[in-house]
């Protein structure tokens, strides 16, 4: 199984590439943060970012991306970007057929830290450790967008199981037929492999 983490933002877009052949051992592949200068227009920007973005969707090949849903701040401007690059990045990979998935900050600090309200700096110890790196990885965006990576690994494939019509998993969309939706051959295994784990 292999995860293509994303913290959207119009001037940095984290990236984060994490893979298993089991969910308790995530491994890093790649992190980066795409930038865009403040000054140039919003298209020439997120024209930018959606070159990388399929740079990187070339390179690494994901069975899923998962995108930290936005949330509205009091900061409008902030949100409307991050909202922008979001969907950018959710269009590119239906585009592909490769499934998305959202996930929430709180869910993404629960599950690396074991807490909700963790901050920025526990969630980029904990990834840290979690892949066994020997630095933690700049800035908190790249940081941020391997915790959603391991968060989806850990928890995408069976988040909701007990709540069939709240499920926002990649199961889930295959079972209503959305388009785009379809598992993987990496997927189908990834899900039967966590269910025999938690039976």
């Amino acid at each position: 199984m292999r995860v293509l983490g994303v913290d959207p933002g119009l001037t940095r877009l984290g990236l984060g590439v994490v893979e298993s052949d089991r969910p308790s051992r995530p491994r890093l592949v790649a992190v980066g943060v795409v930038r865009t200068p403040a000054d140039d227009s919003a298209d020439v920007r997120l024209g930018a970012i959606a070159e990388a973005f399929d740079g990187w969707l070339d390179e690494h090949r994901p069975d899923v991306v998962a995108i930290e849903r936005v949330f509205a701040r009091s900061d409008v401007s902030t949100i409307i970007g991050t909202a922008q690059a979001s969907g950018l990045t959710m269009g590119l990979a239906a585009r592909r057929g490769i499934p998305v998935a959202m996930h929430t900050p709180s869910e993404v600090k629960a599950a690396v830290t074991g807490h909700g309200r963790a901050d920025k700096k526990q969630v980029t110890r904990m990834v840290t450790s979690i892949l066994r790196l020997d630095a933690p990885p700049r800035p908190a965006d790249a940081a941020d967008a391997l915790a959603l990576a391991i968060t989806h690994m850990w928890r995408g494939a069976t988040a909701g199981a007990s709540t069939p019509g709240k499920r926002k998993d990649v199961l889930a969309r295959r079972a209503a037929g959305r388009q785009g939706s379809g598992l993987t051959p990496a997927q189908e295994q990834w899900a039967a492999a966590l269910r025999a784990a938690d039976s």
